[in-house]
């Protein structure tokens, strides 16, 4: 099916701004902005036929300009967190922008990063790829990068995302989309009751400040533990338990379980009120899984207000703050070994 475009507005310094529509046989609909390559809205239906939006996000352009829970984003070059925005390449010390809790650096950098700029982009049959390209040194980011995001909407019910990235040096490449969920849609107030499946028996245990410890530590007997079907809420409110008092509730990146660099299943999310589900299939070594947390009242789409868990985002991704941790699968990335990694989220009704 073709993908139709429209003017969605223009940024503070006059660039514009489009939205791109990409629908399926079975009634889904995917809309992307070339601002921050941004996943707007996917419409899924259900059995009976009734239509959602399962993303959280913004009905205007000018509302994504701030965009702090970063709804629908691309997130690049480096997401997640970096203890003290530093790290080393050979004997060459790289320094971002320290710019989460004062202390370490957050997806890269909060106004310039991929998440914050105009994409260049280019429709397909049932896609859209976005590109653009980063130079070197920016944001302290060693590396001119030429980026492509694409979305594409299969007939399988298929949200697929593939990113490339091409460097002219040795550097740290670890993007991901950051997409909000509610299987129910905007009405909906909480994602408490929606049922999840991590296929991961360990995740990356953090400190106070939300770096990883460097363990791995197993999830058994822990609220850690969706190796088997749970509500996101059962445990969600353990303060005895440390790692959810330092984030507040579920903030962490879970260890996939037979990791191979290969396309696999890594989580399946349900809303059997809803009538839907996602899975959610990735290449990468980790999700990160954040309940929503610190999510801030705001309006969101279609007048419905956002707010603290409303949405929960599987990010797929290296784990955070991998370059300062050897152990851990290394993100490095140079020109004989470009970055290439694909996600899915499949709706099932």
């Amino acid at each position: 099916m073709a993908v139709s475009k429209e003017l969605f507005g223009r940024t503070r310094d006059g660039k514009e701004v489009y939205c791109f529509a990409i629908e399926n046989k079975n009634g889904m609909c995917a809309k992307v902005i070339n601002y921050g390559a941004i996943l707007k809205n996917l419409y899924v239906p259900n059995a009976k036929g009734k239509v959602e939006d399962v993303v959280l996000g913004y009905d205007k352009l000018w509302m994504y300009f701030q965009n702090g829970s970063c709804f629908g984003s691309t997130i690049g070059p480096i997401a997640n967190r970096t203890e003290a925005g530093k790290f080393k390449l050979g004997s060459k010390e790289y320094q971002m922008p320290v710019n989460d809790r004062k202390i370490n650096n957050l997806h890269t950098d909060l106004q310039e990063g991929f998440h914050k700029r105009v994409w260049d982009a280019e429709p397909g049959k049932q896609s859209v790829t976005f590109s653009l390209t980063k130079k070197d040194g920016e944001m302290g980011h060693p590396g001119t990068m030429k980026v492509s995001v694409t979305y594409a909407l299969t007939d399988k019910n298929e949200l697929k995302i593939t990113y490339h990235a091409d460097t002219n040096k040795k550097t740290v490449i670890n993007m991901t989309n950051h997409s909000y969920f509610n299987l129910a849609g905007q009405k909906s107030s909480s994602i408490e009751d929606t049922k999840l499946t991590i296929f991961a028996s360990a995740y990356t245990p953090v400190r106070e400040d939300a770096i990883p410890t460097g363990e791995i530590l197993p999830v058994k007997g822990t609220p850690m533990d969706f190796t088997k079907e749970k509500k996101i809420g059962k445990d969600i409110r353990d303060r005895k338990y440390e790692q959810i008092r330092f984030c507040k509730g579920y903030d962490h990146n879970w260890v996939i379980d037979g990791w191979n660099g290969k396309l696999k299943l890594a989580a399946i999310a349900k809303d059997a009120k809803a009538g839907r589900s996602m899975e959610v299939y990735t290449d990468l070594p980790g999700v990160q899984f954040y309940a929503g947390n610190c999510i801030g009242k705001n309006m969101g789409k279609e007048g419905y207000a956002n707010g603290k868990r409303k949405g929960f985002c599987l990010e797929t991704q290296y784990y955070p703050n991998s370059a300062n941790e050897k152990k851990f699968p290394q993100p490095i990335f140079d020109a004989k070994n470009p970055y290439d990694t694909t996600t899915v989220y499949k709706f099932i009704w």
